[in-house]
């Protein structure tokens, strides 16, 4: 196990260092969020190198490699789609003192890191012990259904974007009608179908911390509130929203 673990870590580091030196290059550190996806698809591959014998590495690695080259193509496209840094890694480096690029490399690359290494734990530990059985299904179920909140919230999201009719409007429909964040919900269901496929050996109940943490980011941290504050100083009609319309798990509007 300890050789799989600094393998993966290793995978991961090395998707990093290569989106450092691209932001260095470039002299904007927004394509980290890119290289955040393409991080979880080299543990993946990592794990499943070292455990080719066994069924359930292929089918994590398979799940894991779908939901994160789907992300990094997806993030990768808006990013292009503006020029310039990214407004929160702006405001974060404007607080270095000295040199911006170390700070960018311990306070975003390096953070982001080991965040994805620690979330991608039931990844790993499914790879190594979990076996492949009929209950295996409710953990791709789970992941399944993630991912089409994740993949339809974010379509959905980049053509409103990308209607002129829509400047200035909140995105009220389709799957935003009964959630204010379906990315964010669907990424956490993805992980939390990924824990229950570790969670078919015993040692991936350790791992439960791994999806938590994921959650806790999504919906509490860095996802959920910096989107909505931001929108609420941009967005007229967006206290409406907020009142009729969940926050986080998906259900049916509130009658005014």
């Amino acid at each position: 196990m300890t050789t799989l673990l600094v393998s993966t870590a290793a995978a991961a580091l090395v998707v990093m260092l290569a989106a450092f030196g691209i932001g260095v290059a470039r002299g904007v550190h927004k394509g980290v969020d890119v290289a955040w996806g393409l991080g979880f698809a080299a543990v993946a591959i990592a794990a499943v190198a070292l455990n080719a014998d066994r069924p359930m590495a292929w089918l994590v690695a398979a799940l894991t490699v779908i939901w994160g080259v789907r992300l990094a193509v997806h993030i990768g496209r808006q990013a292009g789609r503006h020029q310039g840094e990214d407004p929160r890694y702006e405001e974060m480096l404007g607080r270095a003192k000295g040199s911006r690029t170390w700070y960018a490399f311990r306070s975003v690359y390096l953070l982001q890191w080991i965040t994805l290494w620690f979330v991608s734990l039931p990844v790993q530990v499914a790879a190594r012990y979990a076996p492949l059985n009929a209950l295996a299904v409710i953990g791709v179920l789970i992941w399944a259904v993630g991912l089409f909140f994740e993949a339809v919230g974010d379509e959905q999201l980049a053509r409103f974007r990308a209607d002129p009719a829509a400047k200035g409007r909140v995105l009220d429909t389709g799957l935003w009608r009964y959630t204010r964040h379906p990315n964010y919900f669907g990424d956490a269901c993805v992980w939390w179908g990924l824990f229950a496929l570790a969670a078919l050996h015993w040692t991936g109940w350790l791992t439960v911390l791994s999806p938590l943490l994921m959650t806790w980011f999504l919906a509490a941290k860095t996802g959920k509130p910096l989107m909505e504050r931001h929108l609420a100083e941009t967005r007229p009609g967006y206290a409406e929203y907020v009142a009729r319309t969940s926050g986080f798990v998906p259900r049916p509007p509130r009658r005014d």
